[in-house]
């Protein structure tokens, strides 16, 4: 995939993504902090980087056909969107963190992952251990709609 140095980064920083999270895709640097490494892998299920997604995972929550599961899942889901709801440590000098977030999707259906997800850093690298699945989120049809568009859900994605 050609990247423009303009193309603002999928995980919704605002950033374009070749300042953002292309450069831990790329594996030129690591995720400095639990929600950067959450980003960047959200970014990655946009882009279907499954090796940065394998990478990333920690070693002992990796298992077998992981890989197929995931190609699975690519072929029919489309990333739509991610909020970062809440960060607990996790920052630059911390060994564990927890990052709060919704992405959205389609497959074909719209929907939404929410999860309070755990990382930790080992040897200045981190790692995605698991996640507590959570209740979907739903704004209110007033709401400016989750996909940053400026309509209200009601008139974009909560049809």
């Amino acid at each position: 995939m050609a990247i423009s140095s303009e193309q603002a980064c999928p995980c919704g920083s605002g950033q374009p993504l070749t300042q953002c999270c292309q450069p831990y895709l790329s594996g030129r640097v690591y995720a400095p902090t639990a929600a950067a490494l959450m980003r960047s892998r959200y970014t990655a299920y946009h882009q279907g980087n499954i090796d940065y997604l394998v990478a990333t995972h920690h070693p002992t929550q990796r298992f077998g056909g992981q890989r197929a599961a995931i190609t699975q899942s690519m072929a029919t889901t489309t990333w739509l969107g991610l909020r970062i709801l809440a960060t607990e440590a996790g920052q630059t000098t911390d060994s564990r963190g927890t990052v709060e977030f919704i992405a959205y999707y389609s497959d074909p259906k719209p929907g939404q992952v929410h999860e309070r997800s755990r990382f930790v850093r080992q040897r200045d690298r981190w790692f995605y251990v698991d996640g507590d699945p959570l209740p979907p989120i739903i704004p209110g049809r007033n709401a400016p709609c989750w996909c940053g568009s400026g309509k209200k859900y009601k008139a974009c994605h909560g049809h």
